[in-house]
């Protein structure tokens, strides 16, 4: 093969073609679970959070709920992944050797956002959300009806492999995906590029800025108990009673139950089997769609 301009470029839509089919193709549960917030900056402020503008008679002038200020921030972060092609290889016509390679990029940029954001849900029993507790806590704070502060947990404890319940049903998630620059297939190609000239190497990448950060407490529910049908039972009511502040019922309705590996298994016993031992009734089958992630 001649190497010009018209060949490389023939070269990198080729590869772009192949990591774009792959990473179209590859299977995601990310954007189940958390909603997609597009970033301005290299950070973004969500004083919103924690507000909730309930719907009430309106009798005299209008009340008016005032975002509150909690100051939480989500950082951009910067991501990559290069690979090295020789020019030789190309010169060769050996392009079909790399295909794989550029395929699993895409998958690997497909995936990314489950790493970050199931990996972020697994770290919720010790990293802070909006109001300055654990994203999975027993004392998040909460105005009842008589403006009194209470205590409200989104964790009954446990020492176990961890699972998770959440609401994913309204315009607000318990997780958040910020993206400032969406993944980016990328070359390194001009012969008077300096790595290039010294190496003789071509390079083609992909760069992101993106992160993902805690949306909601309220509608997720975090345990390391059991998964047993009684456990999921206490933990879809409790969810239920969830108050905003001044004790108006928020109406969450759990529908996705997100498991490790090595509660499959269980979690399949709960939400996906009609029958359960003896032949009883089961329940709770269909009750919440079922995702198992190896992030976890």
């Amino acid at each position: 093969m001649i190497i010009n301009s018209q060949t490389l470029s023939a070269v990198f839509s080729g590869y772009k073609a192949v990591f774009t089919e792959a990473h179209l193709q590859a299977p995601t549960n990310a954007d189940k679970i958390a909603m997609t917030v597009p970033s301005a900056s290299r950070d973004e402020t969500y004083g919103w959070l924690g507000s909730f503008p309930n719907l009430r008679e309106w009798l005299g002038p209008r009340h008016v709920k005032s975002i509150e200020a909690h100051s939480f921030t989500i950082n951009n972060r910067k991501f990559e992944a290069t690979l090295e092609i020789s020019r030789d290889d190309i010169a060769d016509d050996r392009l079909g050797v790399f295909k794989p390679m550029f395929a699993e990029m895409g998958q690997q940029t497909r995936r990314h956002p489950e790493e970050l954001i199931f990996g972020l849900l697994a770290s919720g029993f010790a990293t802070n959300c909006y109001d300055g507790q654990f994203f999975f806590d027993t004392d998040h704070p909460v105005q009842d009806a008589n403006g009194t502060v209470t205590s409200v947990a989104n964790t009954d404890g446990g020492a176990g492999a961890a699972w998770y319940l959440l609401d994913t049903s309204r315009a607000v998630r318990p997780l958040i995906w910020q993206e400032r620059e969406k993944y980016e297939f990328q070359q390194l190609t001009a012969d008077n590029d300096e790595y290039v000239f010294k190496n003789d190497k071509y390079l083609y990448g992909v760069r992101a800025r993106v992160n993902a950060g805690f949306g909601l407490w309220q509608l997720a529910w975090g345990s390391k108990q059991p998964l047993t049908a009684a456990n999921y039972a206490a933990a879809r009511a409790a969810m239920m009673n969830f108050t905003a502040d001044g004790g108006r019922k928020l109406g969450v309705l759990p529908n996705v139950l997100v498991v490790p590996p090595s509660l499959e298994e269980a979690a399949l016993n709960i939400v996906n089997i009609e029958y359960g031992t003896g032949g009883v009734s089961n329940p709770w089958k269909g009750t919440a769609q079922l995702i198992v992630t190896p992030y976890l």
